[in-house]
């Protein structure tokens, strides 16, 4: 059947990779695309020159189409990371564009000839995308790990109220981490699924083991939410780091107060270096459906073959809604 997501992409199932800051890389994103979805490369908490040898790799890894996700607030200058993707355009096929408005840079983008994807958590902001001239919308709800929307709507509530109103195919993201959850996306009306948590649980994701342990060790209340008192929403793996941020949060503290606690580095430090005493590390709430650490390329198989065997057990409904 016609899937707009998968021919857009040019790619064998609707099932994205999320940008994943600090461990999306290009091995990941090959491994994906090789699984048939669609890698990306992270450009947060990259240098312009990581973030281009993270493309090449990826590019010498895979012959099928993956992209780069750059968060817009996420640097102080965007300026180099936007010469770095256009100097590898040609070995790209889509950017996403997430945290922050995305305006001046679609045309830009769209000119090199890169398809656009845009994440939103509304419908005023999903339309908005849409008449900016993104290509998808990508739908987060607030089950996401890492950044999310001040507004916290779930996807239950989020993707059908997007998908009546948008004529660009809609991608739904946040807590999925099955087959279960990937028809559940297209019940409501998206017509593919990003994916983050899942992704960072695999063998090519250089997230260090530390962080991947506790991923697969996790339950259904692992994560929490932190920075509510400086109006963001960031939701990681619950951790004593982590406790400490929110007791602090308690305090009311300034954002030049809570900063210190909050930055990029100390995530690195933990996603990356392992040392999860001393930093917070993403993660979203379908974590407790996590138990191997597997291919990133047999991921995606294996949530295409789960999506079926649901699909094939949902005949039961034709009975069930019977006249």
């Amino acid at each position: 059947m016609r899937n707009r997501v998968c021919e857009l992409l040019g790619i064998q199932y609707p099932i994205i990779q999320g940008g994943l800051a600090y461990v999306g890389n290009g091995a990941l994103a090959a491994a994906v695309s090789n699984g048939g979805g669609f890698g990306q490369v992270g450009t947060a908490g990259r240098s312009p020159e990581n973030f281009k040898e993270q493309v090449r790799i990826a590019a010498e890894s895979t012959d099928k189409p993956f992209g780069v996700n750059l968060p817009v607030s996420e640097h102080s200058d965007n300026t180099p990371y936007i010469e770095a993707i256009l100097e590898v355009k040609d070995k790209l096929t889509a950017i996403s564009l997430s945290a922050g408005n995305p305006k001046p840079l679609v045309p830009l983008f769209k000119q090199a000839g890169l398809k656009i994807m845009i994440m939103t958590a509304s419908v005023k902001h999903a339309l908005k995308a849409q008449e900016l001239g993104a290509d998808l919308v990508i739908c987060e709800g607030f089950e996401a790990g890492g950044h999310n929307s001040p507004l916290e709507m779930t996807l239950f509530s989020l993707i059908p109220q997007v998908s009546r109103e948008l004529q660009v195919p809609v991608v739904a993201a946040g807590g999925i981490a099955n087959g279960q959850g990937v028809v559940a996306a297209f019940a409501l009306g998206a017509e593919g699924v990003q994916l983050g948590t899942l992704f960072v649980a695999t063998k090519e994701c250089e997230a260090h083991d530390n962080y991947k342990k506790l991923l697969i060790e996790a339950k259904d209340d692992a994560t929490m939410v932190m920075e509510r008192s400086i109006g963001r929403v960031t939701r990681v793996l619950k951790s004593p780091f982590a406790q400490k941020i929110l007791e602090f949060e308690k305090t009311r503290p300034t954002v030049e107060e809570l900063l210190p606690y909050i930055l990029g580095r100390n995530n690195r430090v933990a996603a990356i270096e392992g040392r999860i005493e001393e930093g917070w590390m993403n993660c979203g709430q379908g974590v407790g459906l996590i138990d191997t650490i597997d291919s990133a390329a047999d991921v995606v198989r294996r949530l295409a073959r789960e999506a079926r065997e649901v699909s094939a057990n949902l005949d039961i409904l034709q009975n069930v809604f019977a006249e």
